[in-house]
């Protein structure tokens, strides 16, 4: 999911798109395509927007083990439009989505075992925080089942929604959504009461560069990291 515009942090960066913002010298997205190669991936469907031809021309830079096909909004339809519009161009049944100004270091083989043992329509990485504010809350039963999601509020700790999701292709394109949707509110919060969506709990190494700070500390944490 790289279509996002990046308002909070043009101050930052500028007009580019959010996942091209520059983390020492290179774009965001350089080191998820990085992430992928290391988790093994096989090909990867980028579902762009905003300044698309930015991402495009970029791509051509690039060299990778792995195939990169695109999808295009023209018009802004939502985090779930975009997913829709990459999900019909998917051949696997179950696929992986990434949000592009995210880095989660989960264990993607793991989290799609976990998503195949459970038989889950989609499976949720799910990160502990604590003393947070700025994300909501995903409740989960004994059987790491989600069975509610809560508006961002101050919390001493909880398990926030990650931004890595495995989801079953037909189990999403049977809910008939609208092609400018929400995948949060029409998606999960809708559809959660049906039991199949599953938490894959992750202490994994998190960062959100939606807001400045986490921006400049993505800067840092990458140099030590070497990613």
């Amino acid at each position: 999911m790289a279509g996002g515009l990046g308002t909070r942090l043009r101050g930052a960066i500028g007009d580019f798109p959010k996942c091209m913002a520059p983390v020492n010298g290179k774009p965001f997205l350089h080191y998820i395509l990085n992430y992928l190669q290391e988790q093994g991936c096989t090909r990867l469907i980028l579902s762009l927007g905003y300044k698309h031809e930015i991402i495009t021309e970029w791509l051509q830079t690039q060299t990778r083990p792995y195939a990169i096909d695109f999808v295009i909004e023209y018009e802004p339809l939502g985090t779930g439009g975009g997913i829709l519009l990459a999900l019909h161009q998917a051949s696997a049944e179950d696929v992986f989505v990434l949000n592009g100004d995210t880095f989660f270091r989960v264990q993607l083989s793991d989290m799609y075992d976990f998503h195949m043992e459970q038989q889950a329509g989609t499976t949720l990485a799910l990160k502990p925080m604590q003393n947070f504010e700025r994300y909501g809350v995903v409740n989960t039963d004994d059987k790491n089942c989600i069975v509610t999601f809560e508006e961002k509020e101050y919390r001493e700790e909880g398990n926030i929604n990650g931004g890595i999701y495995v989801v079953n292709k037909a189990f999403v394109l049977q809910k008939n959504l609208p092609l400018k949707c929400s995948f949060e509110k029409d998606f999960f919060e809708a559809f959660v009461n049906e039991k199949r969506f599953s938490a894959y709990i992750s202490n994994s190494y998190f960062i959100d560069i939606g807001i400045p700070e986490d921006y400049e500390k993505a800067q840092l944490d990458f140099k030590v990291m070497q990613l």
